[in-house]
């Protein structure tokens, strides 16, 4: 179970040293051996970490050759159309099911990872960081690596896709305490294994996100129509007329 989530830290390290432009399109990652060395985990990790970047089209691997990163998938993206309200939407259904299924199989010492993630978030050190492990180990837990592929790529997107991204920025630090409050719900239902429970604590945090994405897309909305209407109103006003 660690060695499944430990491949997936490796994706992200190794995704944040390719952002940061250290491994720039066209160039040639470490060889095995040595990041295997450079993140302090087995050979077998890291080459299952350069299997999900080339599922990702992070990178390309060239037999006899090496591993190559290639440009990031942003137009791949984006040939999709997906708005955060239909994300948040995908989350909810397949991280609600999979809350049910990790409550029938998680750990003792999942729980305690899913305890400092909580404390994590209320001490607000690195809060975004622990909200996304605390859904990662949840995935982890149902045993199947599918789910836990699939919630990866929602974080991908997530944080890849600027659509997504802007609109999540604009409500996840609006209400940290009810956040809080919910992430506690789902983990309580864990702990209790009661899986009902997990499947409608995570809907019920999902539910709220999304609401306060509509909200958010309202006030947005009426903002504008604010603007426009301010910028008709100078056009055809006539109080220039009577202050002469």
């Amino acid at each position: 179970m660690q060695n499944r989530r430990l491949f997936w830290d490796i994706v992200e390290k190794i995704e944040s040293l390719i952002d940061s432009g250290q491994y720039p399109p066209g160039s040639r990652l470490p060889p095995e051996r040595v990041l295997a060395e450079q993140f302090g985990v087995s050979r077998p990790t890291v080459r299952e970490a350069i299997i999900a970047l080339e599922v990702r089209g992070r990178v390309e691997v060239k037999t006899s050759s090496g591993v190559y990163v290639i440009e990031p998938p942003e137009e791949t993206l984006n040939q999709i159309e997906v708005s955060a309200f239909e994300l948040t939407q995908a989350r909810a259904l397949v991280e609600g099911e999979a809350a049910a299924l990790a409550a029938t199989t998680i750990t003792d010492d999942e729980l305690e990872k899913l305890e400092l993630c909580l404390q994590a978030m209320e001490q607000g050190s690195n809060a975004e960081e622990a909200d996304r492990e605390f859904h990662n180990i949840i995935s982890s837990a149902t045993r199947n690596n599918a789910v836990l592929y699939a919630v990866q790529n929602f974080w991908h997107l997530r944080e890849h896709k600027h659509n997504i991204k802007e609109a999540y920025a604009s409500v996840c630090h609006s209400s940290p305490q009810k956040r809080m409050m919910e992430h506690r719900k789902i983990f309580d239902a864990l702990k209790s294994k009661d899986a009902q429970a997990a499947r409608l604590a995570m809907h019920s945090h999902f539910n709220r996100l999304i609401n306060a994405l509509f909200d958010a897309s309202e006030a947005k909305a009426l903002e504008e129509i604010k603007r426009k209407s301010n910028e008709t109103r100078g056009l055809y006003s006539l109080n220039h007329l009577l202050s002469q």
